[in-house]
């Protein structure tokens, strides 16, 4: 039950620390979550490409998951230029109709993205997960054969929670069996719900990002060590609110069974991100 340590990691969710605020959220989603992190910075450095590739060295993260908002000329330039270290997920926005779906498919053309994503709760008016305004992004991801990382459960920030109710999904994965779903935030407090779905739907998969290591589910960890080897994934949460040191410090304390470390840390994400 070691966490191997050469295994390269693939992490599904990590970024830039100037990605906070920028959403559709006027209160400003950075403070909206600081009463959950301590470890969001009041100021924030300058953020290079280099710099993130360097914390990821430190704890053998081999490829990297960043958010791609548009027209951001950082995360833009990242995955550019680092293609084997930073993969893009591209920001939809189900509110902007077939703008964003023409904008998904300019990212996946021009950027060479490799997953959408979106967060139901902070869309500007909320959406929820199965809200006929995302069909159209949905259905686009299975032309590009790509997956979509989707929040599920009670958001951080102070904002109503149903739309991110995880038992929503179940339409979606029954209109579009081809889709692959991917959970983030861990689905509290309709954890055991989801792991209802994650039995029922072959494409439906989820990712521990948000929370640390020490706060994971212990049904999820069982799932993992069970049914659910192939569809449970790592997600961290640098610099959004947990540095990537801690989590690395808690991650090998995780119960999870030595033939389900590799699956967890990097093969179910490179199958579902197609990253080889």
């Amino acid at each position: 039950m070691a966490m191997p340590t050469d295994i390269g990691v693939i992490d599904t969710l990590i970024g830039f620390p100037s990605d906070f605020g920028e959403t559709d959220d006027p209160d400003n989603f950075h403070e909206h979550i600081r009463y959950m992190f301590k470890d969001i910075p009041d100021e924030q450095d300058e953020p290079t490409a280099e710099d993130l590739l360097r914390r990821m060295d430190e704890h053998g993260v081999e490829v990297g998951l960043i958010p791609v908002h548009p027209g951001n000329a950082l995360e833009e330039q990242a995955i550019l230029k680092y293609p084997d270290r930073l993969v893009g997920a591209f920001e939809v926005d189900p509110n902007d109709g077939m703008q964003s779906v023409r904008a998904l498919q300019d990212a996946h053309e021009r950027l060479g993205i490799v997953a959408a994503q979106f967060m139901p709760a902070i869309l500007n008016p909320p959406r929820p997960i199965n809200d006929k305004r995302c069909y159209p992004i949905y259905a686009k991801c299975i032309e590009l054969d790509i997956p979509i990382f989707v929040n599920g459960g009670v958001p951080g920030p102070r904002v109503p929670f149903d739309v991110q109710h995880p038992g929503l999904v179940d339409e979606v994965c029954l209109h579009f069996p081809e889709l692959k779903f991917v959970f983030r935030h861990c689905c509290e407090p309709w954890v055991d719900l989801t792991i209802k779905l994650l039995l029922k739907y072959p494409n439906l998969y989820y990712s521990t990002s948000g929370f640390a290591p020490k706060y994971y589910p212990k049904e999820i960890l069982a799932y993992a060590n069970s049914r659910g080897a192939d569809k449970v994934m790592y997600g961290g949460y640098h610099p959004y609110g947990l540095d990537i040191s801690r989590i690395f410090a808690e991650l090998p304390d995780l119960p999870l069974k030595d033939e389900v470390w590799p699956k967890f840390l990097r093969e179910n994400a490179a199958r579902v991100l197609k990253l080889g």
